[in-house]
């Protein structure tokens, strides 16, 4: 009671209407509904284009998609083919609200109030490679506020509802849970009955039946000898040899003969019955391969035919060696011709491909084989249940099995095959198929010789050259059968050579091998349609549908056999994907037309199964597996029992549980049903099977509507593959195509979203990812055709080398965890008892207490720096204070106590006489690393002014290095400039005024020649507060910010850093780091004068052309105690990782302590890496250790060992917890085991400086918050700095950030906002005192975090994952648009990988985070601005992207 009633027609009627016009009207119709909506298009660097060339690239319309004319000297460039990326920007277009708050297109929830840090009131310095013009106000938005059309079209696109409705459900603040599809209770389901077993005719008994195969080939080789058994061709179509049974009986005899007898090894035979042997023939070659195959059958030995390798690296030649290996084959027999055609080692021995088994090569042609002795005779026995032979197949993930034919089986299937397609003795039969496998060899092998056929095989070269050839020979053997696929036909039609002497009227049966492929039924339609009047009859056409496993399941019979009408079904798409099968009548568009395959094999039973688990007997309308139990199918995977046990022994059941059979049933792998009159239909098979969100869908299915889509114009039509891969917990379509060369990227761009549109139309599902590769270079499998999976394993690996990418991770991916709802803020009430909130200990923590300490009178002594130096120029005046380093490794300068003392009297007299400055002034210093800066430095405090150190301008790259000085200069209201003779030539250089306007400088004083002139007396401050020096930094956000530094501040940081590092005049510590700011600057300038040490300075810039300086020194000096920062690390690490001999004789086991000094989260990445690299000098694995300080305060942590024997205050190690990523979405910090699932491992940051209190205060209630939470970290101390030093005097705006206090708890403290995110941990460990070690884990700064889907994310996490994803991506920075995460990522490699990143990238972001990514932008390496500390500069690179200035390779937008 099948619920089908397709239309049933009769043999008699004419011309058929090819169901492929009905598909692709239906096509055509769905992209009708679309209207041709806008998508952003990619955009490509012109070398990038791999096809079109710039002359043939036609500029769009003369408007942007939102009709805004373009002017017309953009105009201009696009006709010159700049695909340029975002270069029509419509400001006309676009208002001033898309500023305030822009729609969250990506949640569709209302926004969040963001709660902005306000930012320091200043213009963004500018980094390397932009134009000084993208100057940002305060709040971030660009001055001349522009969003691209592009960005515009992509936010416009994803505003439109998505099909699948988000269900809301419960999320624990804790666990984010994926959306689990819950099934629609709408949803078709199947109403009819089960359906029971269906027996076929039983097999016919013939009187004369040869007991085996073998008995047959020798009867007809001794009794029929002179009989034709196969014809083989050329590729000009010419027969160059026909194989008499005669010839082939003796052959295989010879060839059995010289495999058992004259093969040996050690004396011993090579071969014993049972073996299998590797059987590697070229597909052009059938005749020695059919004496190559009985040989072995007649020597008891076990063919496997597999392809001619033809390089190492073919399309899954790898997992064929496996199959080799498992089987133990250790011989290959092959032609002459095949042998020399193999890639050779130098031996001239045939390669060991990779992967493979060793083998041993013997060659089969006449001259190799021996002649049998008189008294040997093969046994031919009777057909047992023994292995005859082994088909190799390859599953859907890649991995090939053998499949184990036996001789009983063999024998059974030829006889089967005999009975359903009526083959009689002597017909001639034309085989275009593979003949080592599947329908070719079962059809063209097997079966003809059980009959004494004769078969024409044409060979796949030939077809290549001549897709008629098949018909021809059809026509001039009078062929009565021939077996094809959908493919051959297609081919014969697109020949458009004269037909018409050709006739089809000798065939009585066109077998269509692949006749269950959803395509094949309009490849048959087509094909009557021409050739119907060349003499072909409809009935003749007999798709079949078979599997490795069960070798033929159905065939539809010749109609002499009296079979039942053909039968065609126009099935709803829909329905289908749940399993259920109804005939479509109203929904035109997505349906399915499948035609059936036959009937049943004779002597087999067959059911249909539910797919998955227990195989349940379906019911009448619902879709299932195929299974078969008969005596002709494979009998095992060759060494794999478990997976044989689920496919060949399998017990369908009724809904009862009760076995239908007591026999086993083999799975076919095919989807299908049974219809009215017993018909097979099949709509899929197992393999190209895709479950996404629970709905299935077939891969061939998705292939027959891209195809339907005017392929033919834009990419080639047997070239496409569909695939699915996991991506976060469901399956995601893919979608490759092999475009045409002479298709344009506006052609493929439409092509491909057409293709989406219908894809969404008529299958209700959303393509992931739809890539096109350049012509012919997809891997091929072995007879033309896709290799499915070693594209898919391409695409994962990213070396599938696209011209064009278009992913939609929007319209797919609908189980993202709910966004989360922010918690009301919590108020006082939240209990504080003692130290306690609500239950967790308040996360605070502190250094010594400076003022029990001993060094309190010297502390009160050395309150201002001024007196310090000129104390220690009388007490010690030769004492060397410094030593600095040239790139040679030599000394370039030196300072004693008496020579700094001196030169700073002579700045400070050229200051007050030549500069003609008052007290309080301030001077810009701008200086190369050196002892100049320290001494014009120390000059600035005797003269009473205020210095501010400056980073000179690159004289290579003035445009963008010498706007910061400018505003370096003009923020800071200097009123004067000191500097060497060469950088003020440059300052007032032609050069430099095209970047500034150089008439706007302050006085600029050389201080190369000072007159010897006598200071009358040193400046002294009437108050420690007054202020002794400014620090300007760019902070990451690219925040140029100035604080004020007073002298108290000064000489505590100068203490605090002496107690912690234990700095004495006998000390040397090395330092490379620049000079300019934070703790490089304090290091370098102030702690030599403080604490007496000596400091050997070693300019970062010089390890440029000396890779090697900074750690030679420190091997030189002996050094214990050395700071770097993480871009000098990175450099040691790069650079010294593949050149160790420049290392020679550098010992580093004298180094106690190196710091990395930063103001981010510790990279334990890197620091583990230049620790592995550098053991072997003899560096210890616990020297390496973090800083951390802010521009609130330069220096809150700094982890110092020394020698704990000698020394009395060593700290503990630093630790590294794992803390789960997902909690600290939510604020939160939950500890986990290392390794485990989301972990992130986080190393602390140092530990805490004498005289620092930190505490972690929630960022917006400002209230404590407990251990167990991430917070912005808030510090008090001596050396903080007191407040901002601004342009715009809005100091009111920041005081917050300096004079902060806790909304409850401890209300009186003030505190100094940091602006970084963190938390503090009471560890194990204790410090020399006997306390217990607070630790300070710095996460990131909070203007850098990213707020998405109502969580914090930290750009580094992603950038971590993202630099993961593929060995070309170098570097990595992420930031916002509009909602949109736009990931920046480096390539370094060929530009033909850069589309491959595309997926890559998408993927793992959704996967490790959870978030769609919006645009990928892929930029040449160094195209990140980095500052001097090796932080990222996001906030440049997002200005840098707005405005078009990045010069992308590809810049993709997600749909």
């Amino acid at each position: 009671n099948s619920p089908l009633h397709p239309t049933t027609e009769s043999r008699e009627r004419g011309k058929r209407v090819s169901s492929a016009y009905v598909h692709t009207e239906a096509v055509q119709a769905a992209l009708a509904k679309y209207k041709e909506r806008k998508m952003p298009m990619p955009s490509k660097r012109r070398s990038v284009l791999v096809h079109s060339s710039v002359e043939t690239y036609t500029p769009p319309a003369a408007q942007t998609s939102c009709g805004c004319p373009i002017p017309a000297n953009v105009q201009s460039q696009a006709g010159q083919g700049s695909l340029g990326f975002l270069k029509l920007l419509c400001l006309c277009c676009i208002s001033a609200e898309n500023h305030s708050a822009p729609p969250d297109v990506t949640t569709g929830l209302v926004e969040y109030l963001h709660h902005e840090r306000p930012q320091v009131a200043s213009v963004r310095g500018v980094p390397r490679g932009y134009s000084s013009s993208i100057l940002e106000t305060a709040d971030g938005v660009p001055v001349n506020s522009r969003v691209s059309s592009k960005i515009q079209q992509l936010l416009n696109t994803l505003k439109r509802p998505k099909r699948p409705p988000l269900k809301e459900f419960f999320v624990d603040d804790f666990e984010e849970l994926l959306e689990v599809q819950q099934p629609d209770p709408n949803q078709p389901k199947p109403e009819g009955n089960q359906v029971n077993v269906l027996k076929g005719e039983p097999l016919g008994v013939v009187t004369n039946w040869p007991p085996s195969l073998l008995a047959a080939l020798q009867r007809w080789g001794t009794t029929q000898s002179k009989a034709p058994c196969l014809t083989a061709l050329d590729t000009t179509g010419k027969a160059v040899y026909t194989l008499t049974y005669g010839k082939l009986w003796s052959r295989s005899l010879k060839l059995a003969y010289t495999l058992l007898n004259k093969l040996t090894t050690k004396n011993e035979p090579l071969l014993k019955p049972g073996d299998r042997v590797a059987l590697v023939f070229p597909n052009s070659d059938p005749v020695m391969f059919m004496v190559a195959f009985y040989g072995c059958l007649l020597a008891e030995l076990i063919p496997v035919p597999i392809e001619v390798p033809l390089t190492r690296k073919d399309a899954g030649s790898q997992q064929i060696g496996f199959l080799l290996g498992s089987c133990g084959v250790t011989l290959a027999l092959t032609t002459d011709a095949c042998q020399k055609g193999l890639p050779k080692a130098q031996t001239g021995e045939v390669v060991t491909f990779k992967g493979w088994p060793r083998l041993m090569w013997f060659v089969i042609d006449g001259k190799h084989l021996a002649k049998p002795a008189k008294d040997w005779h093969p046994q031919v026995r009777d057909a047992s249940a023994e292995i005859a032979y082994i088909e190799y197949k390859t599953s859907k993930e890649g991995s090939t099995v053998g499949i184990t034919v036996s001789h009983a089986s063999m024998l059974a299937h030829c006889h089967a095959l005999t009975q359903a397609c009526g083959y009689s003795e002597a017909e001639t039969l034309t085989n275009v198929l593979d003949f080592k496998r599947e329908a070719g060899l079962w059809h063209g092998v097997l079966t003809s010789v059980m009959n004494r056929m004769h078969v024409i095989s044409i060979p796949y070269a030939l077809m290549k050259v001549n897709p008629l050839s098949w018909i021809q020979k059809v026509c001039s053997y009078k062929a009565r059968v021939a077996v094809v696929k959908s493919r051959d036909m297609h081919w014969s039609l697109l020949a458009q050579r004269d037909q018409r002497d050709v006739s089809l009227s000798s065939l009585r049966m066109l077998i269509v091998a692949d006749g269950a492929n959803p395509w094949s039924i309009s490849s048959c339609d087509a094909f009557l349609n021409v050739f119907q009047s060349r003499g072909l009859r409809p009935e003749v056409i007999c798709p079949c549908a078979s599997s490795s496993e069960a070798l033929t399941v159905a065939i539809r019979r010749p109609s002499e056999l009296g079979g039942p009408p053909p039968g065609k079904a126009v099935l709803s798409m829909n329905c289908l994907s749940f399993g259920v099968i109804r005939v479509d009548t109203e929904e035109k568009l997505s349906v399915l037309t499948v035609q059936d395959v036959g009937q049943i094999m004779p002597g087999a039973s067959m059911c249909v199964v539910k797919v998955d688990g227990t195989p349940y007997l379906c019911k009448a309308d619902e879709v299932g597996e195929i299974c078969v139990n008969s005596g002709a199918t494979g009998t095992a995977y060759f060494g794999l029992l478990g997976i044989t046990k689920n496919v060949f022994e399998a017990i369908p059941v009724t809904a009862a549980g009760i076995p239908v059979s007591d026999q086993p049933f083999t799975r076919t792998g095919l989807l299908g049903f049974v219809g009215p009159d017993y018909l097979v239909f099949v709509v899929g098979k197992l393999d190209g099977l895709m479950t996404v969100s629970g709905r299935r869908h077939n891969a061939d299915d998705v292939v027959a509507t891209a195809l339907a889509v005017e392929p033919m114009k834009f990419v080639y039509r047997g070239r496409i593959a569909v695939f699915s891969v996991p991506v976060l917990h469901d399956d995601r379509i893919v979608l490759v195509a092999e475009q045409r060369p002479d298709a344009s990227e506006e052609d493929s761009f439409q092509w491909m979203s057409r293709v989406l549109q219908a894809i969404d139309s008529i299958h209700q599902v959303g393509v992931y990812c739809l890539a096109l590769v350049p012509a012919n270079t997809l891997p091929k499998a072995p007879l033309g055709g896709i290799h499915i999976s070693e594209t898919k394993q391409r695409f994962l690996e990213g070396a599938l080398h696209p011209c064009n990418v278009l992913m939609c991770p929007h319209t797919c991916v609908t189980n993202l965890p709910k966004p989360r709802q922010k918690q009301p803020d919590v108020g006082p009430a939240s209990m504080i008892v003692g130290n306690l909130v609500a239950g967790k200990r308040i996360a605070q923590a502190s250094g010594r207490d400076v003022s029990q300490l001993e060094d309190n009178d010297q502390a009160r002594k050395f309150l201002y720096l001024a007196d310090v130096l000129q104390w220690r120029a009388q007490t010690t005046p030769d004492h060397p204070l410094f030593l600095l380093l040239n790139s040679k490794g030599t000394v370039a300068s030196t300072a004693s106590c008496i020579q700094l003392h001196k030169r700073a009297e002579r700045v400070a007299v050229a200051l007050m006489e030549k500069g003609r400055l008052n007290v309080g002034d301030h001077v810009a210093l701008v200086y190369p690393p050196g002892v100049d800066l320290i001494a014009t430095f120390y000059g600035c405090l005797y003269a009473g002014c205020v210095p501010i150190t400056v980073r000179p301008p690159h004289p290579q790259n003035l445009a963008t290095t010498l706007p910061t000085v400018k505003m370096i200069v003009e923020v800071s209201k200097s009123a004067c400039i000191l500097t060497t003779q060469a950088i003020m030539k440059l300052l007032r250089s032609k050069e430099a005024a095209a970047a500034v306007d150089i008439k706007t400088w302050p006085t600029i004083l050389d201080t190369d020649d000072m007159p010897k002139k006598k200071l009358a007396s040193v400046f002294r401050p009437t108050s420690p507060d007054m202020l002794a020096y400014l620090d300007f930094s760019v902070s990451t956000t690219g925040i140029l910010a100035g604080v004020k530094m007073s002298h108290a501040a000064t000489s505590a940081l100068c203490r605090s850093i002496k107690l912690q590092c234990e700095l004495y005049p006998s000390r040397q510590i090395a330092i490379c780091l620049d000079p300019y700011c934070g703790l490089g600057f304090a290091l370098w300038c102030l702690c030599s004068i403080y604490s007496g040490h000596q400091s050997i300075l070693v300019p970062p810039l010089e390890l440029e052309s000396n890779v090697s300086l900074w750690l030679s020194a420190v091997s030189q000096y002996k050094v214990r105690v050395t700071f770097c920062s993480y871009s000098v690390m990175e450099i040691c690490t790069k650079g010294l990782g593949t050149q160790t001999d420049v290392l020679r004789g550098v010992n580093l086991s004298c180094v106690r302590t190196c710091m990395v000094v930063a103001e981010e989260r510790p990279r334990i990445s890197l620091t583990q890496s230049f620790s592995k690299l550098f053991k072997d000098l003899g560096l210890s694995a616990r020297a390496v250790s973090t800083t951390f300080g802010c521009r609130v305060n330069v220096a809150i942590c700094l982890q110092v060992r020394l020698n704990c024997c000698l020394l009395g205050t060593a700290g503990p190690d630093p630790t590294t917890v794992y803390v789960d990523m997902r909690a600290l979405r939510h604020d939160r910090v939950r500890l986990v085991e290392r390794g485990s699932p989301h972990s992130l491992p986080l190393m602390e940051s140092g530990k805490i400086l004498p005289g620092v209190k930190v505490i972690i205060a929630h960022t917006e209630t400002k209230g404590p918050l407990g251990d167990s939470h991430l917070g912005e970290i808030w510090v008090s101390s001596p050396h903080n700095a007191t407040g901002y030093y601004t342009v715009y005097g809005e100091e009111a705006l920041h005081a917050d950030h300096f004079t902060a206090r806790l909304s409850f708890g401890d209300t009186q403290t003030l505190w100094a906002r940091t602006g970084y995110l963190g938390f503090l941990r009471r560890t194990e460990l204790t410090d020399a005192s006997g306390e217990r070690h607070d630790a300070l884990y710095v996460v990131g700064s909070l203007d850098e975090t990213l707020e998405l889907r109502g969580m914090r994310y930290h750009p580094i996490d992603i950038e971590t994952s993202v630099i993961r994803a593929h060995k070309s991506i170098a570097e990595c920075a992420v930031f916002t648009w509009t909602n949109l995460l736009v990931v920046v990522v480096e390539l370094e490699g060929s530009e033909q990988e850069a589309l491959d990143l595309v997926a890559l990238v998408t993927n793992v972001v959704l996967e490790e985070h959870y978030l769609i990514v919006g645009v990928v932008v892929i930029v040449d390496p160094g195209v990140i601005p980095i500052n001097s500390r090796g932080e990222k500069q996001r906030m440049h690179l997002r200005d840098g992207f707005l405005a078009d200035q990045l010069d992308p390779i590809y810049v993709a937008y997600n749909m």
